[in-house]
């Protein structure tokens, strides 16, 4: 992982060697406790503590995001189910979080492998200088050959600020720290061209191109104990990606994959943006995207564009030739290529570390100007929505045309609001409501001062990547 200077000097540049990356492992509580008895499962704890530190070996640079607090939690306290009141979990996770970081340190300390905790909420992330520090920090861990451990802080966190799963959480961190990949382990292997389950020729999809063009059910959540499913990785991996972090999914019980996995992609044809080129692209067939937690199949299935394993392996006539690779030795994984044109930093952190307060409608003429770089003028502001004070979040809603009276529906537009991308306001909502469509010369004269000309300055403005724009699931619940 690197610094802001040294990841834009080096991330796209051709890579002669191995190299040293960037690698953030998820990890869920339902590998971290059993489901059913919230004992401890030691044997995969090691599995996960030994692959960390071969990775570190390598030269790697290792940071865990580690549910299952309130799971330990649960164990400590013999209490059977997850309860629902609030103020339970807070106090559970309290408890369970002593003594899985406990856990972690006594299983690194066999090793000589020295860790440390960070603990995030959502208003962490939202404060841009306690988003810097928290970056600062793990830069400094990751320097020193820290392992850093990172989860939410559930004895803290409350509906308004949590990040809702350790998918998102990981995703953020991953993208604030310029991680080169993300691992996130669940109990399924892979993707699948089809749904394996019904159709025996189903191929694993190691590659997915375009991950804004995958579309699935994803109704069926996680364990009992987490918080997290299969809508929240792909919810994760679209965060990640649009940051230009390679994401994988891969099985969690067999955590000693990442290291091979991890050696595959480095041997592979574009190892600096971790990408592997092919020339023989497919459509996967649209089939659910079902957990198949307890199905036996180990495996979902997709759509979008995406590489069947054997594709993935057909060598690009513009590269230079690759180690030769036997893929019968290959863990089945998917990997979801970066953007590549990522948002990162300040523009990341507007994008998917703010929560929005509200929403402006913008016309044509000023969508285009704001793609031209220039600032957000109140004259194509058409419409503002929601409560909101200077410097706070808002969406950004680009419509077709303007009416000069709202119509039937109370709109001041017509046809389809889509939703671009978010910004940092000059001014309050209330007053953006007085100067919306006015010429910034008549600032002063409608609110008696005038603080900026701009409504927004081009530098608080953030756009989505077209591709990997993060929706939220279909059918899922949101992360």
């Amino acid at each position: 992982m690197e610094t802001e200077t040294q990841h834009h000097q080096h991330h796209h540049v051709s890579m002669r060697g191995p190299r040293s990356l960037g690698v953030v492992i998820k990890l869920g509580t339902s590998s971290i406790v059993d489901e059913k008895t919230h004992e401890p499962l030691l044997s995969n704890l090691t599995l996960i503590v030994e692959t960390a530190v071969k990775l570190r070996k390598d030269g790697h640079k290792v940071i865990i995001v580690s549910s299952g607090a309130i799971g330990v939690g649960l164990q400590r306290m013999d209490v059977e189910r997850r309860p629902k009141h609030i103020s339970k979990l807070q106090a559970l996770a309290a408890i369970g979080q002593c003594r899985l970081m406990s856990l972690w340190d006594s299983l690194f300390n066999h090793l000589r492998q020295p860790i440390a905790q960070i603990l995030l909420t959502r208003s962490d992330i939202s404060d841009r200088s306690r988003y810097l520090n928290a970056q600062n920090t793990i830069h400094e861990l990751l320097d020193m050959g820290v392992i850093p451990i990172v989860n939410e802080n559930d004895t803290l966190a409350v509906s308004e600020i949590k990040f809702g799963d350790n998918d998102t959480l990981s995703a953020i961190t991953a993208a604030m720290v310029h991680a080169d990949l993300l691992f996130l382990m669940t109990d399924v292997d892979c993707l699948y061209d089809k749904n394996p389950r019904t159709n025996p020729d189903a191929q694993p999809i190691e590659v997915v191109e375009d991950i804004g063009a995958l579309v699935a059910d994803v109704s069926q959540a996680g364990s009992s104990l987490g918080t997290g499913g299969m809508s929240t990785k792909i919810v994760a991996a679209r965060l990640a990606t649009s940051a230009g972090v390679t994401t994988v999914i891969t099985r969690s019980s067999n955590p000693g994959n990442i290291h091979k996995i991890v050696k595959h992609i480095q041997g592979s044809r574009s190892p600096a943006s971790l990408t592997t080129q092919v020339n023989h692209p497919s459509t996967a067939s649209l089939a659910s995207l079902n957990n198949s937690a307890g199905s036996g199949s180990g495996s979902v299935s997709a759509t979008g564009t995406s590489t069947p394993a054997a594709a993935a392996a057909t060598p690009s006539t513009e590269q230079a030739p690759a180690v030769v690779v036997d893929r019968s030795q290959i863990p089945l994984h998917t990997r979801f290529l970066p953007s590549a044109s990522p948002v990162r930093d300040r523009y990341f952190w507007i994008l998917h570390g703010l929560r929005p307060h509200g929403t402006l409608y913008i016309d044509q003429g000023a969508y285009k100007a704001l793609l031209g770089k220039a600032g957000l003028l109140p004259v194509g502001v058409v419409d503002v929505e929601g409560f909101f004070a200077q410097q706070e979040a808002v969406r950004l809603c680009v419509v077709d045309k303007r009416r000069s009276t709202p119509g039937a529906d109370g709109k001041m537009w017509e046809g389809e609001a889509v939703e671009v991308g978010r910004c940092l306001t000059n001014y309050s909502s209330a007053e953006i409501a007085r100067i919306k469509g006015h010429q910034s010369v008549e600032i002063g004269q409608l609110l008696g001062y005038a603080d900026s000309e701009y409504v927004a300055q081009r530098e608080s403005v953030s756009f989505y990547n077209a591709v990997s724009r993060p929706p939220s699931p279909v059918g899922g619940h949101r992360a």
